[in-house]
């Protein structure tokens, strides 16, 4: 990968941010012609898209037009994996598996069901035996639960690895690590024209801010509010349970009900719900906490010991189980839940590829793929009006005229 400086360069567009959602940004805008700078503060992947697990998922989200491009992007990564090599970054078609432990939980489960399956998603309703066919070393007592098929999982760091590697060497695109972009210059006219970081100046007409949980500062920098918030999350790792070659303890991604309501919830208090699921490497990643408490990295040794409780309470086996390790990330929140993507109205030639929440190394894909069809003028494979930068830009007009 490119390790140079910005001394003074030219690209076509720079991505700001080195994350999953960066990299397929870089990727897929490399690929379609453009010269493409990618310029992160620090390495790769070394934000959420480096604390997060990997999840590609259709399970936890209602219908409307967030479901609606996870599906399109789900396609998207299995492209991908056929063109970078799916074993390289980890694509796992491993399925979910929601459990309910109450049968008013579960009644909500086979209405979520019965919308998905309205939209072509497969889902298997399971009763208590069925709950242990799927994953033998469940608690018994639980209400049933929902199969999921098409719920994948991906080594994120390796994913956004190998398409910052494409887009360099098959596309020619340029990165630069460790350059804190200091400004977003904008000509007579109000239109982006450079980014400057301390090392040097890279003229461009465009730039994506796909900047994660700080995309907010970088909007700044071009002179616009963009309300992105940091969302904190643990996760705990286990030690190694399953060895090369072994059928692994759990099987799929396995998360009580409670999780769908989590992560549509408003609330900035601290919420858990059990969100627990296997690795290649053996080990289990033990999830999943919510609170907005804005970047403070503080280990909070009563939400881990949560977590724990609420992964021994799915798995009893667990118990005996030693952590590992534990560590800690940001999710880049969206007052509305749903990510920002495109055209800044504000600022010609600034778009956005953030605010995706938990659910960013799902959405790259479809988030490149939609940030590349404005900066080359192609139409676009979903519908792009919901997630468009113009709905901040209408609020900020209102709260002017009210104020």
């Amino acid at each position: 990968m490119a390790m140079s400086q910005p001394r003074s360069a030219t690209a076509d567009v720079v991505v700001v941010g080195a994350g999953v959602v960066g990299a397929a940004c870089a990727y897929y805008a490399a690929r379609a012609g453009l010269r493409v700078a990618i310029v992160d503060r620090g390495s790769v992947a070394g934000g959420t898209t480096g604390a997060g697990e990997g999840n590609l998922l259709v399970s936890d989200k209602s219908p409307g037009p967030e479901l609606d491009l996870t599906l399109y992007s789900l396609a998207l990564w299995k492209e991908l994996g056929s063109t970078l090599d799916a074993d390289a970054f980890e694509l796992e078609r491993k399925g979910g598996l929601v459990v309910a432990a109450t049968v008013s939980a579960l009644e909500t489960l086979r209405t979520l069901g019965t919308e998905h399956r309205a939209l072509g998603i497969a889902v298997l309703e399971l009763g208590p035996d069925d709950l242990h066919t799927h994953e033998p070393h469940l608690r018994t007592g639980l209400a049933g639960g929902a199969s999921y098929p098409q719920d994948m999982q991906l080594q994120p760091i390796l994913a956004t690895a190998h398409l910052l590697r494409a887009a360099i060497r098959d596309h020619r695109a340029s990165f630069y690590p460790g350059a804190t972009v200091i400004a977003v210059e904008l000509d007579e006219g109000g239109r982006v024209a450079a980014v400057r970081t301390p090392s040097g100046r890279i003229a461009t007409p465009a730039v994506v801010n796909a900047a994660g949980t700080w995309a907010g500062d970088l909007a700044k920098l071009a002179g616009v509010d963009l309300p992105i918030m940091p969302r904190r999350g643990f996760i705990l790792v286990t030690e190694p349970l399953a060895s090369a070659g072994e059928a692994p303890p759990i099987r799929h991604k396995v998360y009580a009900a409670e999780y769908v309501d989590n992560v549509a919830s408003e609330a900035s208090d601290l919420q858990t719900s059990a969100v627990v699921e296997g690795t290649r490497a053996g080990t289990v990643l033990i999830g999943a906490s919510r609170e907005r408490v804005g970047f403070d990295r503080t280990f909070a040794l009563p939400v881990l010991r949560r977590l724990a409780a609420q992964a021994v309470d799915l798995f009893p086996f667990l118990a005996s189980v030693h952590v590992i390790r534990a560590y800690v990330g940001f999710r880049p929140y969206s007052p509305d839940h749903l990510p920002v993507i495109g055209p800044d109205p504000r600022v010609p030639g600034l778009l956005h590829a953030c605010g995706h929440e938990g659910a960013g190394i799902g959405l790259a894909p479809a988030t490149a793929d939609l940030i590349t069809s404005a900066l080359v003028g192609a139409a676009p494979a979903v519908d792009p009006a919901p997630f468009s930068p113009e709905r901040f830009a209408v609020a900020s007009v209102a709260g002017e005229v009210d104020g």
